[in-house]
């Protein structure tokens, strides 16, 4: 069968012969045994539903087994022989070309280049899914190739739940991620849940199909890093950047360190996720012996490098030997998956990698024993460090949170706050997020190199005509952003796709959305995705990172998140989707993300000028309520643009009075 025969089959009606379980392949780690008795009969009920009775009988062994084996059931037979890869939008089957646009964006994501763990159809952070199992791969590409312009496919944490009758100006497809009844929403509730295959984690830009490799997060991290540098009035030249995690989002890391001039010293206790980086050219260097990295990154410093270091071992015996060392870190972090402590986020010192994942699956109490025991270790280092002058921050991670419900020694003295700032609350809020710059991203559908370098000189022609007039508050931002899209191409960024990303506001996504459908019209450039990370000005209410630098009491509210997601799906985004979990962890925050497809058409050019405009100050509007200084500023200079724009105005009260 032809690629485009597989795709419109859907689940094939003779089943496929079992696959080899592919060793060399970086796998899921075994989920804790969960369900009663009952609940696993419930589970395999569930899962057969998508499969002819005359198959149960031959699929209940099997996928019993999965569920022993790996706490889930993925039904890895169904995987498809093709190459998982984002193909030219031209390759794609349909009836519609918003739908193939779609359908190249799951692929890209499922790309084994891209994803964390490609067969368990995981993109990254250890649990952010495309999809639970393959089976809803299958249906889900079967109904795109079906989809007309009149259609909306629903899709319900990974299943879809069937094409439903619309409109042109409606989203093609709305998607919703593990949107439980709040009381519903622990930790354990969501290996409950997903191993019955009713629900699951979809991070933030996994399962709403607009993750975009590393790349996504180098931008902003970059950004962090040289942000944080300025804070503490240092140049990065020479100097020390330490944190750990290198796959998924955190394994940008180390380029960003790069871009940004330092010396990056990342940890990480996955040997294959480590070789990946390191053949992806995103580290440059591997050390395993501690001994040796300390007089590596000394020989750094002296010679003022730039030059990325992954330490393959726990992040713990770094931070501790390079106290015992007096080597001074200037600035310290953390980006290991801390939302998902309990399977695979984070990993206890002084035990082997494959040992843990032995003891995670095996005996889950000791394990989250040994992960708290390693978070108050972790925290005490730090603690040593920051006394010597490092600037430590939370990278949004959870590190805090978790390493506070360890009990390590991180709470401020007023005994509510940290002793640490979250990354947003001292950089990115304040300096991005309220004045509405965030991770704007787009995706070159023919796949052509050539366009994306197109794209490149368009977006930073605006940015530069745009700087001229720039009030002095963004200028900063502003020269930021060009120094980084000059320099896209010769960092070779891309993984998968061929996509960008750039920090933008709302009058920089519009006038660079709006040139790059003008080029489709003429015909320069094929079709372009447009979408963002949820993590970004309005999309994300997550009280410890997104919205952390939010101080009116609201942080812990999602009315932002909803309120952006409805807004988006009636301004004309060609998908959507609202997420629970992601970042910080399930139950911990609640975000929401769009996909955008510009053909060129007047239509299109509607579109981007309604949904982008709201997209971004449905955030700022809430941070200048809740007395943000710069949404403020940002705000009342979208309203003198936009005379339909009405918002209100805090007024501020003198603290003396009260």
């Amino acid at each position: 069968m032809t690629f485009q025969e597989q795709i419109t089959q859907g689940i094939p009606s003779v089943l496929p012969q079992p696959k080899p379980y592919e060793i060399n392949i970086n796998h899921a780690p075994k989920r804790k045994e969960i369900l009663s008795e009952e609940e696993k009969k419930l589970a395999l009920k569930n899962a057969l539903r998508y499969f002819d009775s005359k198959d149960h009988a031959e699929l209940i062994p099997e996928f019993k087994e999965e569920l022993h084996n790996y706490g889930r059931i993925y039904m890895y037979r169904l995987r498809p022989d093709y190459n998982m890869y984002a193909r030219p939008i031209s390759e794609y089957p349909g009836k519609c070309e918003q739908a193939k646009a779609i359908m190249l964006m799951i692929q890209n994501n499922l790309d084994y280049a891209v994803a964390q763990h490609p067969h368990e159809l995981i993109t990254y952070g250890g649990n952010g899914a495309v999809f639970s199992n393959w089976a809803q791969y299958l249906l889900t590409m079967k109904y795109l190739s079906e989809m007309t312009e009149e259609q909306t496919l629903v899709m319900y944490s990974g299943h879809p739940m069937g094409l439903f009758p619309s409109h042109s100006e409606a989203p093609r497809v709305v998607v919703t991620n593990g949107m439980m009844i709040p009381n519903y929403s622990k930790p354990d509730d969501w290996e409950k849940f997903n191993a019955l295959g009713v629900t699951q984690y979809g991070q933030m830009t996994a399962g709403s199909y607009m993750y975009i490799g590393p790349q996504g997060i180098v931008h902003g991290t970059t950004i962090t890093v040289l942000n944080g540098f300025r804070k503490i009035k240092k140049s990065p030249s020479g100097n020390l950047f330490v944190t750990s995690g290198l796959g998924g989002m955190s394994g940008a890391q180390p380029k960003a360190g790069t871009i940004a001039g330092c010396i990056t010293v990342c940890a990480e206790v996955n040997p294959k996720i480590t070789r990946i980086r390191h053949e992806q050219g995103w580290i440059h260097e591997v050390h395993e012996n501690i001994e040796e990295l300390v007089i590596r990154v000394r020989k750094a410093q002296e010679n003022k490098e730039i030059v990325s270091l992954a330490y393959l071992g726990n992040i713990v015996d770094v931070w501790e030997r390079f106290d015992q060392e007096n080597l001074h870190i200037d600035l310290g972090s953390d980006q290991t998956s801390l939302h998902n402590p309990w399977a695979g986020g984070y990993y206890p010192v002084g035990i082997s990698f494959e040992e843990a994942n032995e003891m995670m699956a095996n005996n889950p109490e000791q394990f989250k024993a040994e992960v708290q025991k390693t978070l108050r270790r972790h925290a005490e280092a730090i603690n040593r460090h920051t006394a010597k002058g490092t600037y430590f921050f939370d990278y949004g991670n959870a590190f805090l949170l978790e390493a506070s419900r360890a009990g390590a020694d991180v709470m401020a003295p007023n005994g509510i706050d940290f002793k640490y700032p979250s990354y947003v609350q001292d950089i990115m809020g304040p300096m991005c997020f309220d004045y509405g710059f965030g991770p704007f991203r787009w995706v070159c559908t023919s796949g052509k190199p050539e366009d994306l370098a197109k794209t490149d000189a368009i977006a930073c022609q605006v940015l530069e005509e745009m700087k001229k007039n720039s009030p002095a508050e963004i200028q900063q931002q502003m020269a930021d952003n060009i120094q980084w899209i000059k320099g896209a191409q010769e960092n070779k960024l891309v993984v998968g796709s061929q996509a960008r990303i750039l920090y933008a506001d709302a009058e920089g996504r519009t006038k660079i959305a709006e040139a790059f459908n003008q080029a489709i019209a003429k015909e320069e450039i094929g079709y372009v995705v447009l979408g963002r990370d949820h993590h970004d000005v309005s999309g994300t209410d997550s009280p410890y990172r997104e919205t952390s630098n939010i101080y009116d009491g609201s942080r812990f509210t999602a009315d932002m998140a909803i309120q952006n997601v409805i807004g988006d799906s009636f301004r004309g985004a060609t998908w959507v989707s609202i997420h629970n979990g992601g970042g910080v962890g399930w139950g911990e925050v609640i975000n929401g993300g769009f996909g955008m497809v510009l053909d060129g058409s007047a239509a299109a050019s509607r579109r981007l000028e309604s949904m982008l405009f709201w997209d971004v100050n449905n955030g700022i509007s809430r941070r200048s309520w809740a007395r943000n200084e710069g949404a403020i500023f940002a705000i009342k200079r979208a309203m003198e643009t936009q005379p339909l724009l009405k918002v209100t105005i805090p007024n501020i009260v003198d603290d003396s009075l009260l």
